[in-house]
């Protein structure tokens, strides 16, 4: 699916499953509204829940190139949008010292020819459109939020010494939030939105029957079934999340297990749990595994 004025919602949730992405109803429109108007996609919901493989997926889904800006506390324009090559000007000003004044030297090294692009810049100056990742924005201040404002409106980015860059391609974007604090409500005014729980066992099923076609169906269930259980113990640390209940799967699969039983429990638990607390308090449990 690469024609945008061909979209549809059951043309996304078809093009979805096909890349082994299952989707819902809720996403699928999400996804259909965002790509209709223009406007970035944001996704929240809890660590694990499938956040950032929406943007991934849908980068093959429309056979876009997916450029990614991981976030972090105290992420700058320096990191996301764009930098001076210094060592680069440094080197032109020794060059040009003695054969030009001092306002040419400074229009020359302030150029596209020492411009590093970041994730952000290059997205907008890419002649081909892109897929945009800004994954986990919550771990940003509220000042790097703003500063999106303007890109996230317009699709265009200033930069001092040059002036406005606009896009010369519109990426489609996707901003992931795990809630480690609260967006602004100017940021969500300019983005359709989606809130992805953890699946429900049918789903789970589905996403790991996509994943291993030729999975043993009680195997999957199982694995499916157990990955709920944990979810719902309320002393777990660390809900697993979907990438490791495919973990989990794989790791039967390598040892052979066509059932998960105590013993295939108990060896490959750790692919899952990755705590020690949690791997602990599952085992001290007194009816662990009894129903497998």
């Amino acid at each position: 699916m690469t024609d945008l004025g061909e979209i549809t919602m059951a043309g996304i949730e078809s093009a979805l499953e096909n890349h082994g992405y299952i989707a819902d109803e809720a996403l699928c429109a999400a996804l259909f509204v965002a790509l209709s108007l223009e406007r970035p996609l944001l996704v929240e919901g809890a660590a694990g829940v499938g956040k950032t493989q929406i943007a991934k997926t849908m980068a093959e889904v429309l056979d876009r190139p997916l450029v990614r800006l991981q976030c972090h506390v105290g992420i700058d324009e320096t990191r996301a949008v764009y930098e001076w090559n210094y060592q680069k000007q440094l080197l032109a000003i020794q060059a040009y010292a003695g054969a030009a004044d001092a306002e040419e030297i400074l229009q020359s090294i302030f150029s596209e020819t020492y411009l590093l692009e970041r994730p952000l810049l290059r997205s907008i100056r890419s002649e081909q459109p892109v897929v945009l990742l800004i994954d986990e924005l919550d771990k940003t201040d509220e000042e790097f939020e703003a500063f999106l404002l303007e890109m996230l409106a317009e699709y265009q980015i200033t930069i001092p010494e040059l002036g406005t860059i606009h896009a010369a391609s519109r990426p489609f974007t996707v901003l992931t939030s795990n809630n480690a604090r609260p967006l602004s409500e100017a940021l969500r005014r300019r983005c359709a939105y989606a809130w992805l729980d953890y699946p429900d066992v049918e789903k789970e099923i589905a996403i790991l029957r996509a994943r291993f076609p030729k999975a043993e169906e009680l195997l999957i269930r199982d694995v499916a079934e157990a990955i709920r259980a944990l979810r719902e113990k309320p002393r777990i640390l660390k809900k697993p999340s979907i990438s490791e209940s495919i973990d989990w799967l794989a790791a039967l699969q390598a040892l052979g297990a066509v059932r998960l039983d105590r013993n295939a429990y108990a060896a490959t638990v750790s692919a899952v749990l990755k705590n020690r607390a949690d791997i602990e308090m599952v085992f001290a449990e007194e009816n662990l595994c009894k129903t497998l």
